[in-house]
């Protein structure tokens, strides 16, 4: 069997290794891939990003099935193109999609559907929105509307932070048209935590569960990037915890997008901020698996992948039964220098060990130039430690981490402190 995977982050080379494990595969294409998927023999890069492309060459190579990873291509609706022409894929239609694509969707379906949520407005007008967040004070959280590549939200902590954040976003147009509309939402304090699951448009399959480190810097400071690293299982995830966010979370989002007329499948991923109560609220919905969540849940993943995707594809998610390594796997994050406002390309990166039991790289941002792996993006790394403790796996992942080298390079100290802080 071939499968195609659409994308070329850290997320999509896990993937791509989690179905090449698997007996039934003949090959797996990724589509644009990066330096990593194109160092490993059992997968082949494919340089395709247009979703009209990617369905020919999905005919042509006899693809049994498609997993999109990033949200760019499923607002595109990649999903709605490769569906009409008969090819299986794993993902949101773009009208599902919406609920990432759109703040605004996502904030009025929770609302319409009452899954717990902060409270918002959302403007397009500068003056109303200054206005607003005079009114409600700091902090207070300002969001684009639309796709940002994770660069649309401000967690302003005071006043002057809030209205430089609207500026930006409604008045000098950074963000483009992502940005032409902001939803300004109560700030929530708390912990937060990552809920992934797979939907078929009816049944759910939760997976292992994992928290993410957005900030830059060590103990959470520095400015708010895509994620710096993740660990799977996350403790602040109880049993109790878990049923309860199914409960009032996850079931109440796909049974309300079914009744809403647009059924959802795909991975579906719900950002959680626990409160000192315990209370779950949801900060946002993406349509997809978290990225750097991806590595350390796939690097414990011990099903075979191929079986899970085919049941995804086919609407049978409940004959599946997932079985987890019971180690803890964290992955760290390296980053450019620069990252995340102009990360720099170019840089050689040496000395990322072989794969072992204990740990693997994935790779994000990187490509091959001239013979040399180099740095071309943001988040270039992530390198996933497994062991028996956090503080095993975290010490798997550092050893792997101080033994590669590219010039600037980013990266966390701290990856699972709030962990072993709970423990």
């Amino acid at each position: 069997m071939n499968i195609l995977v659409v994308g070329s982050g850290g997320r999509e080379h896990a993937l791509a290794w989690k179905l090449a494990q698997s007996e039934r595969i003949q090959m797996v294409y990724v589509a644009p891939g990066n330096g990593g998927t194109q160092l490993d023999s059992r997968l082949r890069n494919v340089p395709i990003t247009d979703p009209k492309l990617l369905a020919e060459f999905a005919r042509k190579e006899h693809i049994g099935l498609t997993v999109v990873g990033p949200e760019g291509p499923l607002a595109a609706g990649i999903v709605n193109v490769f569906r009409e022409q008969g090819l299986k894929i794993f993902g949101p239609t773009k009208e599902a999609a919406q609920l990432e694509s759109s703040k605004d969707f996502a904030k009025a379906f929770m609302q319409r559907h009452n899954i717990p949520t902060a409270r918002y407005q959302t403007f397009s007008e500068v003056a109303a929105a200054h206005d607003y967040v005079q009114q409600q004070g700091a902090p207070i959280v300002i969001k684009a509307d639309g796709l940002a590549a994770g660069k649309g939200v401000v967690v302003a902590m005071t006043l002057e932070e809030a209205h430089a954040a609207v500026d930006m976003m409604l008045s000098d147009n950074r963000l483009g048209d992502a940005g032409a509309r902001v939803v300004i939402e109560e700030f929530l304090a708390g912990e937060e935590a990552s809920f992934i699951v797979m939907v078929d448009g009816k049944n759910i399959l939760p997976l292992a569960t994992s928290q993410d480190h957005k900030r830059l810097k060590d103990h959470d400071e520095g400015p708010n990037t895509g994620g710096m690293g993740a660990y799977s299982p996350a403790p602040i995830v109880t049993p109790a915890m878990h049923a309860r966010v199914m409960r009032e979370i996850i079931v109440p989002t796909v049974q309300g997008m079914a009744k809403d007329g647009i059924p959802f499948t795909g991975y579906l991923y719900a950002g959680l901020m626990i409160d000192s109560q315990g209370n779950p609220r949801t900060l946002e919905f993406n349509c997809r698996m978290g990225d750097p969540e991806t590595q350390p849940i796939m690097a414990r993943l011990k099903t075979d992948l191929v079986g899970v995707m085919e049941h995804a594809v086919n609407g049978t998610l409940d004959a599946v039964e997932l079985e987890w390594d019971r180690r803890t796997a964290l992955g760290v994050v390296m980053a450019a220098a620069g990252y995340p406002d102009a990360p720099r390309k170019d840089d050689v990166i040496t000395g990322i060990p072989a794969e072992t039991a204990d740990c693997v790289t994935f790779h994000a941002g990187t490509t091959i130039k001239d013979g040399a792996l180099v740095t071309s993006g943001g988040r270039v790394l992530c390198v996933v430690g497994l062991g028996d403790s956090v503080r095993m796996a975290q010490k798997s992942a550092y050893e792997a981490v101080d033994k590669i080298h590219f010039d600037g390079a980013q990266f966390r100290r701290d990856i699972g402190w709030r962990a072993l802080k709970r423990l």
